[in-house]
């Protein structure tokens, strides 16, 4: 079992979009899961995706400001393990969108 961890966060796309088709949602959850099969030994943690109206917590307050804010760029998270860097961003650069 790889040791290091690493903590992959994924982005939103951004914006409204369109549901995709019953067709197509078949084909992304087959591509996810043969991807998912492949890595099964990195894949500590499937994260998952992020609740809207979350909060920033720092050692000098909570906020919730007038600005870009993560909760709107980072579309959830997942932990996997590997022997290197390397293994690692192949595990993330072959997860299906």
């Amino acid at each position: 079992m790889p040791t290091q961890k690493y903590l992959i966060v994924l982005r939103s796309a951004g914006g409204k979009q369109e549901p995709p088709s019953p067709a197509h949602m078949r084909e992304m959850y087959a591509a996810f899961n043969v991807w998912k099969e492949k890595f099964n030994v990195n894949i500590v943690d499937m994260g998952g995706k992020l609740k809207p109206g979350g909060k920033i917590l720092t050692a000098s307050g909570v906020t919730d400001g007038p600005y870009a804010e993560a909760k709107e760029i980072i579309g959830g998270y997942m932990v996997v393990a590997a022997e290197n860097y390397d293994r690692a961003l192949e595990v993330a650069r072959e997860c299906p969108e």
